[in-house]
């Protein structure tokens, strides 16, 4: 029992510490940002840093991927509610919609895009491990989500994973146009609106009429 406690506590120390370095290269920049400076924010001895993560580099990588998951793991929850959309498929539908939006549109969201991007050529494989946990993984659960609808005979879709990439699309590129490539926060009503013009145009090529 002891050892269970102590192991759990390693990862929430580990997950922990992920959290705040994740805030501190989201503030600072990855070049600006020290260990240091993550430790003394942590509240953890600059060596416990490196007992977990082994250098800045590791450090790095394992906050940007902790902070995709947790992004990723709201927005499959959201998608996971079509599983049951009640009556009015166009109110269900409007609603994921919004409310993935206000994930997409979310400070740790819009600092992850940044950040991975900024460090794209020091980190080249990084970009393509955050966008197969995030909207890689959205896009496969909401390809299932439409292939189950048209099963039911409430959508005309043949290709779930071409319908799922192009809801997302409809989505993802007002919202990066209104965010100005997400450098500017966008209302809830701005997201409300995308939300909504985005399920007309989905439902009309879509929709089991």
């Amino acid at each position: 029992m002891a050892g269970t406690t102590a192991a759990r506590g390693r990862i929430d120390k580990r997950q922990a510490i992920l959290d705040v370095a994740f805030t501190v290269f989201a503030r600072r920049g990855y070049d600006k940002a020290c260990v240091q400076e993550i430790a003394d924010a942590a509240g953890v001895a600059k060596p416990t840093v490196y007992n977990h993560l082994n250098d800045k580099q590791t450090l790095f990588e394992h906050a940007a991927l902790a902070a995709a998951d947790a992004v990723a793991a709201q927005t499959l929850a959201i998608v996971d509610e079509l599983r049951e959309p009640g009556e009015d498929l166009a109110v269900a539908l409007t609603d994921v919609a919004s409310r993935l939006l206000e994930i997409c549109a979310s400070d740790r969201a819009r600092a992850l895009r940044a950040l991975t991007y900024a460090q794209l050529a020091a980190f080249p494989d990084l970009v393509d491990t955050v966008l197969t946990r995030t909207s890689g993984a959205v896009a496969e659960a909401l390809a299932d989500r439409l292939a189950r609808l048209a099963l039911a005979g409430r959508l005309r879709v043949t290709d779930p994973s071409e319908a799922a990439d192009q809801l997302l699309a409809l989505l993802t590129g007002p919202l990066e146009a209104r965010s100005r490539l997400g450098t500017r926060a966008v209302e809830a009503g701005e997201l409300d609106s995308i939300a909504a013009a985005a399920i007309r145009t989905f439902l009309a090529a879509y929709g089991s009429r």
